[in-house]
């Protein structure tokens, strides 16, 4: 009977709360009311459906002290997006769903609000038939002869 010691107590205890119920509403209040520390941390375009991010250039942005500002498409590209668009017989609707894009970035395409995106002007150009980049803008887009 030596082995046994009736003086030790052991305790029992339940687990600490998972990842989602520590997450909870109700979780952070009560952890609030006893007086803890909470870190919070907001998650930048969470949940969003957002497909063209320039995060390289919004990056550069937030490192420069002086008043910088993204190009933007110019007016002229907006005009032969427009003429092209409206020689199709294509509404700007019609040309979202035709390049699989949102009628919104066609409207800020048109109007120069848009940053400029390669794959999407590579998408309008192919649609319109018309050039959007270089120096020759407004002219007829070449098809490129196929390689051998």
């Amino acid at each position: 009977m030596a082995e046994s010691d009736w003086d030790t107590v052991t305790v029992l205890r339940k687990k600490g709360p998972t990842a989602a119920q520590a997450k909870s509403k109700q979780a952070i209040t009560a952890a609030q009311r006893r007086g803890e520390d909470l870190d919070t941390t907001k998650k930048w375009s969470a949940g969003q459906n957002k497909q063209h991010l320039v995060t390289k250039n919004t990056a550069k942005l937030d490192r420069e002290t002086e008043e910088l500002q993204h190009l933007r498409v110019s007016l002229e590209v907006g005009k032969v997006i427009q003429q092209g668009r409206q020689n199709s017989g294509l509404t700007q609707k019609d040309l979202a769903t035709k390049i699989n894009e949102k009628p919104q970035v066609i409207a800020d395409y048109e109007c120069g609000k848009a940053i400029p995106n390669n794959q999407v002007m590579g998408k309008i150009e192919r649609a319109i038939g018309l050039k959007l980049r270089g120096k020759d803008i407004g002219l007829p887009l070449e098809a490129k002869p196929k390689k051998k």
